[in-house]
């Protein structure tokens, strides 16, 4: 007993899986959770390093260069580069996708551990990190307490905000900006020292050796034990005040003698405001595992405690950015185009099958694959994403495809007067064959993604089962209950004019039956014209194709989209100080909040990340970043991107000499520039001239904007060159000299002052006013080792030169990295600009070239996104020939495949849509739906000679019965899209372009694959019959000469 006579004669047992499947499908769903994106795991580690005090170059030949060589022989590193910086080296390895990261940084850990004697011992142990895809900050706000100080609010957040938010579950990392943090400010004169012959050393000695706790032992009887302990810490700014520094005579010089001795607070180097007001800001980000909405919805929950909590203190937390929002909003619009793609597919489903019966029957296939799809997502642990939905959304009309054409056949079978049972049996039965041969090309196409290494499977390992797990759901549907359904429930209508909705169906027929009839002549006439009906195929071809060549359609990763948000970075003189630049990005936000109309929300970091260092945040004095939220909706009036460099030339215009870049944010935030290239070679000089030059090429190309070179910024540096020889005269040595600069000009925090059990650092420095220009620094004295004050100036020159302010290396050697943001242009257009102009005048041979970020993954995607379309078609060409037992008639079907991407891309020239990794992935599923058409021609075509037809008539026949489950199928699939492709809001970028292609392409396929497969059938079936003739000809004249 088959399956389907399984489904008739006992039904029940059918109905009790469906049962369990949806009822376990719908308890499936209440379990998923919520996510913007599948979660996925980039191969990088970072390592940072702090070295206080240490130059770029400095950094580079002690620190980044000696941890290239420990960790660029780990397994699978496939790249290592390090950035130099002041004060800090930050090494950057990227692994091979198949590296296993955890193992990968235990092992990192384990060869820097052992390698530590390689560093200087001033610099502080690296820091080894996995670099998260989805490390982009689920919340950012800012708090502020109108009650307290800042240093108390500060204060607050160190001992009580900051360890609850981070017991939140879910929450990784809360990092904070801006605020004040209390300090006690030792500010030396240096005069004063002077006079009393002491020097900085001393002080910091005096300052550290006289704020210790010692336990001393214990005394003991007969009795007793106890303990005894010297209790030597300051107890308050009055004992550091009086700190005795030594007597001389009846006179005791004391620490405030000699310095201010202040309550103060640490220099500020952030400053975080949102809407104008300081405040402390926060980000926080989520464990690789943990889901963005719950986290977000957890942490807002803890912010309401902590609030009601401390009342009194007037503490309030403002969101600035919430990635949950866009995340429930984009999953939302996804069901919404669900829920009507379901309803448009039932309107054609009606206008087809006449009843709601008979379009139930089909339309009960939806409902029944896609919960039980659910069961496989939970047992997956896959999440509701944009991914898994808009895959669901997708096949709709691929569900009901197998019911249309199974319950077709049924209904034919009824016409010819059988019962429903018996044409249920037989018309699935006949039909059976050729619903597992259009499932199976619909699946196959989606195996290659699975098996595809690197971020493109990541993103789209999801999607894929997702659609196979539903297609296989919706065979099994069409093999048991659809045939169930049409015996008990099917019915032939006979359409009376006479009544209102069946006169229109009867139109709908006529015009059906018109179209059909007009289509079999065409394809008659293409018969008898082969050639010139081929010549008009090839020039419609060419044509679709040229809008590629021509530009119209250009090429990204995935599109930005408009999210109405943008960022813009402000870069200052190099010289700029922190106060100017604060007080300037000020003015700054000032103007942006004046645009009440259009602005929601200002969040601005001064101080910001440094540019180019992806993961690296090393603050910059004279750098800042301002996030704007426009008003929600004004993005519809005043496209964010258009608005955005309205601003930033308004800004250019007052104030002169700042350096503005603006970018706009998508639904994936990403603060780097879309085109980066990495220019590297042992030869310094040669590397930056090669890369000036490609820097000023690429400002004249269309749709570039702000190229700049990650190594061209030089900031101005006061270089002191000892001279050894007198310095041996002096007495002093090099270690002194370095460790007292260090320490009067950056500070020494050694020691802490207890304040009802919180520690607060003492920071120990010469007076601001005594470290203002060059000339402090000459009149600096030094102690000798004869007790002696001897001068800086007199065994150092010293000079002011501008040195690099950042300085890279790439596999090991010299690199620079050249950056570019894109304005008006797809980021793969300006790519494919840069390599013509590339290709007709390449680099130097000793200079090397290589694409990173986002054209990088972009060649990445495409070539994975290829490979997996030549094996996609092959496999269908194999599950063909397979099902066939044949290898010429397969090969007809193939032809599908080409005239359908002669619509999608032009329905991307007409939608003025790029070539993205979601739209290549709609040419992919093309290939399987596409084929379908094919398949029912050239399946009913054998049918039909085998029963005696000629090849010509067959086709013809073949096309005029096949014509309506195609247009059914067709017509439904690409109804059933609309939605998705007209779809505005959040994540809609993504959905448009993918939903265009299959449009355009199962368009095309309707109208083409129903003139070209038939002729091409006919031209192989003719050469076919050309080498048999000549076989049995050759055979008969081998048996005339026997």
């Amino acid at each position: 007993m088959t399956l389907t006579e399984l489904a008739i004669k006992r039904p029940s047992f059918i109905i009790v899986i469906f049962t369990i499947l949806v009822g376990g499908g719908l308890i499936s769903y209440k379990q998923l959770s919520y996510e913007l994106m599948p979660d996925f795991s980039a191969p990088l580690l970072t390592i940072t390093t702090a070295y206080p005090g240490a130059s770029p170059s400095t950094v580079e030949s002690q620190v980044s260069k000696p941890l290239e060589d420990v960790l660029s022989g780990m397994e699978n590193v496939d790249e290592v580069t390090s950035f130099s910086l002041d004060n800090a080296s930050f090494v950057l390895l990227e692994f091979k996708a198949s590296a296993n990261i955890d193992d990968a940084l235990e092992d990192a850990q384990r060869k820097i551990n052992n390698n530590l004697n390689r560093l200087p011992d001033d610099a502080q142990n690296p820091m080894v990190a996995k670099i998260e895809p989805n490390a982009t900050p689920v919340l950012q706000l800012s708090a502020l307490a109108k009650n307290l100080s800042d240093a108390e609010l500060m204060r607050l957040m160190d001992e009580q905000l900051l360890p609850a938010i981070k017991q939140v579950k879910g929450v990784a990392e809360v990092q904070v900006i801006g605020g004040e943090r209390r300090s006690f400010r030792v500010n030396v004169d240096k005069e004063k020292l002077r006079k009393l012959g002491l020097s900085m050393a001393q002080i910091n000695q005096a300052v550290a050796l006289s704020n210790l706790d010692f336990p001393t032992g214990k005394i003991k009887s007969n009795a007793e034990q106890i303990t005894v302990r010297l209790t030597g810490k300051y107890k308050d700014l009055n004992d550091l005040q009086n700190l005795v520094l030594f007597a001389k005579g009846t006179s005791t010089i004391r620490l405030r003698d000699v310095a201010e001795v202040v309550d103060a607070s640490d220099d500020q180097i952030t400053i975080s405001r949102l809407n104008g007001v300081n405040g402390i800001g926060l980000r926080i980000k989520k464990q690789s595992d943990a889901n963005a909405v719950d986290v977000a919805n957890l942490t807002k929950d803890k912010f309401k405690e902590l609030e009601e909590k401390y009342n009194k203190e007037g503490l309030s937390f403002t969101i600035a950015t919430d990635t949950s929002i866009p995340t429930i909003e984009s999953v939302d619009a996804v069901i919404h185009d669900l829920e009507l793609a379901v309803f448009l597919v039932a309107l054609v489903m009606l206008l087809f099958l006449h009843t709601i019966r008979n379009a139930f029957i089909v339309l009960v296939s939806i409902p029944a694959s896609l919960i039980s799809t659910f069961v496989a997502m939970y047992l997956l642990g896959y999440t509701l994403n944009l991914m898994t939905l808009l895959a669901m959304s997708l096949v709709i009309g691929i569900l009901v495809d197998d019911s249309i054409v199974v319950l077709e056949n049924i209904y034919r079978h009824l016409q010819m007067g059988k019962k429903r049972r018996q044409a249920a049996l037989d018309g699935r039965n006949e039909i059976g064959f050729t619903a597992l041969a259009i499932t199976l090309v619909d699946v196959v196409v989606f195996s290659p993604v699975v098996f595809i290494d690197g971020t493109i499977s990541d993103i789209l390992h999801q999607f894929s089962i997702v659609v196979v797990m539903s297609t296989l759901m919706s065979l099994f549907v069409c093999f048991t209950l659809t045939p169930w359904l049409a015996s008990r429930f099917a019915k032939v209508v006979q359409l009376d004019p006479k009544k209102r909705f069946q006169a229109v169906l009867l139109r709908f027929e006529r015009r059906i039956t018109v179209f059909t009839e007009s289509y079999v002549k065409i394809v008659g006439w293409a018969l008898r014209h082969k050639i010139s009906m081929g010549l008009i195929i090839i020039v419609i071809f060419i044509a679709s194709f040229a809008t590629m060549g021509l530009g119209i359609v250009g090429q990204e990763f995935v599109s930005q989209g408009d999210q109405g948000k943008f960022m813009l970075k402000l870069k200052y003189e190099n010289s700029a100080t922190f106060a100017e630049n604060n007080l300037t990005t000020l003015k700054i936000e000032q103007l942006l909040l004046a645009q009440k109309e259009m602005v929601d929300i200002v969040f601005s970091n001064v101080g910001g990340p440094s540019a180019g260092l992806g993961a690296a945040a090393f603050g910059a004095e004279n750098r800042s970043e301002i996030t704007v939220m426009m008003r929600k909706g004004k993005q519809k009036e005043i496209p964010t991107v258009e608005y955005m460099n309205a601003i930033r030339t308004k800004i250019e215009n007052e104030f002169p000499g700042l350096e503005v870049k603006a970018l706009n944010m998508g639904l994936i935030d990403s603060e780097q520039a879309p085109i980066e290239i990495f220019i590297s070679s042992n030869n310094k000089d040669l590397m930056h001239k090669e890369a000036r030059r490609l820097k000023n090429v690429i400002k004249a190309i269309k749709g570039a904007k702000d190229p700049y070179l990650s190594t061209e910024d030089v900031t101005p540096e006061v270089q002191i060159a000892l001279d050894r020889e007198k310095m041996g005269q002096l007495g002093v040595n090099v270690a002194a000299v370095g460790m007292q600069l260090q320490g009067a000009l950056s500070g020494n925090d050694d020691s802490q002052l207890d304040i009802d059990g919180s520690e607060y650092d003492i920071r120990v420095m010469l007076d601001a006013a005594n470290r203002k220009d060059v000339e402090d620094i000459q009149d600096m004295t030094f102690t000798n080792n004869e007790g002696k004050q001897v001068r800086l100036s007199e065994f150092a020159a010293i000079s002011v030169d501008n040195a690099a302010g950042i300085l890279e290396r790439k596999n090991r050697i010299g690199n620079t990295t050249l950056r570019c943001y894109v304005l008006g242009a797809a980021p793969g257009t300006v790519a494919a600009d840069i390599e013509k102009y590339l290709k007709k005048h390449p680099m130097d041979p000793n200079v090397r070239l290589t694409w990173g970020g986002e054209i990088k993954r972009q060649k990445e995607s495409f070539g994975a996104l290829g490979t997996a379309m030549g094996i996609g078609v092959i496999l269908v060409y194999l599950i063909m020939v397979a099902l066939y037992d044949n290898f010429v008639y397969p090969f007809v079907v193939l032809f599908s495949i080409l005239v359908s991407l002669v619509g999608a891309i032009l329905a991307l020239a007409l939608t003025s849509s790029n070539m993205g990794i979601f739209t290549m992935l709609g040419m992919l599923m093309l290939l399987g739906l596409v084929a379908k058409n094919a398949i029912l021609i050239v399946d009913f075509t054998n049918h039909l000679k085998e029963k005696g037809m000629t090849t010509y008539t067959a086709l013809l026949e073949s096309v005029r019965e096949r014509m309506r489950p195609i247009l059914m199928t067709t017509i439904a699939m690409v109804i059933g899209m609309i939605p998705i492709a007209t779809a505005s809001g959040s994540g809609a970028e993504w959905k448009n372009g993918l939903a265009w292609v299959l449009i355009g392409g199962l368009t095309s396929s309707m109208f083409l694959t129903i003139i070209v497969v038939p002729m091409m059938y006919y031209v192989v079936d003719r050469i076919q019959a050309k080498i048999q003739f000549k076989k049995l000809v050759k055979m008969a004249d081998i048996d005339t000469n026997d």
